[in-house]
């Protein structure tokens, strides 16, 4: 990084060194999300639903989102089951009205957002760009990297407000690689559009948030239920470790990046994906 740069963040995070952060003795506390409030896109089902248990667990507070899936009844029961306060929010996450609104009635209703997790996204058909509809391309756009920003624009007035956040980006292996065997350009560039997100605002909220991504591979979801099998098979024969993950296999970094435990890690891209983009 040149000294140009680093002057700027100086300026802008002020006098050097900060403070350090009071931390936990026991490894366990760090790791602890007791009193914090989180907030998680797309978490009715699949890898978002897996990270809003996980929290939950771990002793956070949590406000789900869904939208074609009903989450009402998954609240009621991870509250009564972990002992902590959990509701569902319906919102169409590619509108960005929808999106404040939102995120500032979860701030009401908890008191405060300590952790966001920008999950939401829809995945692609293997299709070719020739192939595809520009309304495909659009909606994929749309859901995966527009939501995050509009997130990121209101939740990181909250972050700067409380001079603390954690902001979670869910990318992709994809945003890494060329997903070899299936034809998704559009897919593949919204991931790694998030990965740059997530650099970019690490940076910015560097004075008062965290923000680090999450790239899965390919992971056993509903998202993915429309792939045929015999492209699956072709995947597992790619993947080292010759299998899709589970999504309960990436909640220890969501959990990692959400606690006390990262409290000195900003702009980072977690890959978890069994060993793909390793060769």
């Amino acid at each position: 990084m040149g000294s140009g740069v680093k002057s700027i963040i100086r300026e802008e995070i002020g006098s050097l060194p900060r403070p350090n952060p009071e931390l936990a003795e026991n490894v366990l506390d760090l790791f602890s999300l007791k009193g914090k409030v989180a907030t998680i896109t797309g978490s009715s089902q699949g890898i978002g639903f897996a990270v809003a248990e996980a929290y939950a667990q771990a002793g956070a507070d949590v406000a789900i989102w869904y939208n074609s899936t009903p989450a009402g009844k998954l609240a009621e029961d991870l509250s009564s089951k972990y002992g902590v306060k959990v509701k569902a929010y319906k919102a169409n996450v590619d509108v960005f009205e929808e999106v404040k609104s939102t995120i500032l009635k979860i701030e009401k209703e908890f008191g405060t957002i300590d952790i966001f997790v920008a999950n939401a996204g829809i995945g692609s058909k293997p299709v070719s760009v020739i192939d595809s509809s520009l309304e495909d391309y659009h909606k994929i756009l749309r859901i995966n990297v527009d939501h995050v920003y509009y997130a990121a624009k209101v939740v990181g007035r909250i972050f700067k407000k409380n001079g603390k956040g954690s902001f979670i980006i869910t990318a992709s292996q994809a945003g890494h690689i060329v997903t070899v065997p299936l034809d998704q350009a559009a897919y593949n560039a919204s991931k790694a559009a998030l990965i740059q997100i997530a650099k970019s605002l690490a940076i910015e909220w560097v004075g008062f948030a965290r923000v680090n991504a999450i790239s899965p591979g390919y992971i056993a979801t509903e998202i993915a239920k429309h792939i045929p099998l015999e492209l699956k098979e072709k995947w597992w024969s790619l993947i080292p470790m010759g299998r899709e993950g589970l999504p309960k296999e990436l909640v220890g970094g969501f959990l990692y990046f959400a606690s006390d435990a990262s409290t000195f890690t900003t702009g980072s891209d977690l890959i978890i994906d069994g060993g793909y983009t390793v060769p």
